[in-house]
């Protein structure tokens, strides 16, 4: 079992930038992938970005070019760098370890 605390959502204007952050704890060893997702109210949820324990990372076509997964292993915390935020990445941003959720971190892009 993989227990993530999320932390770094909030209120942004567009165009500025926020940064996420997801610490795991638990059996961390047996992570294949890591990152989050996001859901906006009524729609399904997609990927925003994930990032394996080698370093790839994969992006969703929405937030390619100006998200950023990073990970620190030591940590065991993957970090999501997002710029020029528009009011479409309005959202719940729920980080992800295999099976495991955490519990939404809520991000609002609004003037």
């Amino acid at each position: 079992q993989v227990r993530l605390v999320e932390s770094g959502g909030g209120l942004a204007q567009p165009g500025e930038s926020l940064r996420l952050s997801c610490a795991a704890s638990g059996s961390v060893g047996t992570i294949e992938a890591m990152g989050w997702y996001r859901q906006v109210p009524g729609q399904q949820r997609e990927v925003a970005a994930l990032i394996r324990p080698n370093g790839r990372a994969y992006y969703g076509a929405a937030v390619s070019g100006r998200f950023s997964i990073t990970r620190d292993g030591a940590k065991n915390t993957v970090y999501l760098q997002m710029n020029n935020l528009t009011s479409d990445d309005t959202a719940v941003y729920y980080c992800y370890a295999d099976a495991s959720w955490g519990q939404g971190t809520l991000v609002t892009v609004s003037p």
